[in-house]
């Protein structure tokens, strides 16, 4: 009788082991699931995310400016033929400010760019430093006594 009970109960307990081992494949598979849409929503977030930064950091720039309704320098109103060469100016002004926006919107793509592509090389660089630092502490020579940090307490 006693055998029936032990019989019993490792058939209960490799129940079990089944139940909860189906349980972590069901886990696993989610959890695979779930990484694979992150893999794909992810970057396109990211880049919505920065170029909706990018837009809300650009300084608004009016198409057009009201040059009749400024006072001149007399304090009177500008009009006529003075009217059209402020406007004539003021175009040529905005062409050139989007102009210098451009070049330092370009300028800040590039810069970005090249330190995107010198991530490597800094990786590298961090990681032998990070091994040298390591083997430096793992060195139980003599430490000249100017080299030792005192420390405050």
């Amino acid at each position: 009788m006693a055998e029936g009970g032990t019989q019993e109960a490792q058939i209960e307990s490799s129940e079990d082991e089944e139940r909860e081992l189906e349980n972590l494949e069901s886990d696993v598979t989610e959890m695979a699931t779930k990484i694979a849409e992150c893999r794909d929503t992810l970057p396109n977030q990211l880049t919505s995310t920065l170029a909706s930064l990018l837009t809300a950091q650009r300084p608004v720039l009016s198409s057009s400016f009201d040059f009749g309704s400024d006072p001149g320098p007399s304090g009177h109103s500008a009009s006529g033929d003075t009217s059209r060469h402020a406007e004539l100016g003021a175009s040529s002004v905005q062409a050139e400010e989007e102009k210098e926006y451009a070049e330092k919107i370009q300028l800040l793509k590039q810069k970005l760019s090249n330190n995107a592509s010198a991530m490597p090389n800094v990786l590298k660089r961090m990681e032998d430093c990070i091994s040298r630092i390591d083997k430096l502490d793992s060195y139980n020579g003599d430490i000249h006594p100017a080299f030792k940090r005192k420390r405050s307490r």
